[in-house]
């Protein structure tokens, strides 16, 4: 399995093209109307705009597309790279890593 293709570390990504080739959605334009409707915070701020520019370091937090039983009902992501191609599946989960319980639980709070 090969590494995804990284940006510059001090360059930024549009949030919708972002979360696409993380494989949050099937479309960029859903990514856009999810961003939009304002579910979306990066570092503790509420969005609303799907241009915002996310960086690698940046943490997210959505809530979880489908609730299963057992599973966090909150997804806490920190962007790890930037990558230009939407991939597959698991080259797609090294963009991000999960954020841990403790400290999800946190940045939550403060969100």
């Amino acid at each position: 399995m090969n590494a995804p293709p990284e940006t510059e570390p001090d360059s930024a990504q549009r949030l919708d093209l972002w979360l696409y080739y993380a494989r949050l959605a099937k479309t960029r334009a859903l990514c856009a109307r999810f961003i939009e409707s304002g579910k979306v915070r990066l570092n503790g701020q509420r969005l609303r705009k799907a241009h915002t520019r996310v960086r690698p370091g940046d943490v997210l937090v959505f809530p979880a597309p489908h609730g299963r039983p057992g599973e966090r009902a909150v997804h806490v992501w920190r962007v790890r790279t930037l990558t230009t191609r939407r991939g597959p599946a698991a080259e797609a989960r090294l963009t991000y890593e999960v954020v841990e319980e403790n400290e999800g639980e946190s940045l939550e709070k403060r969100a």
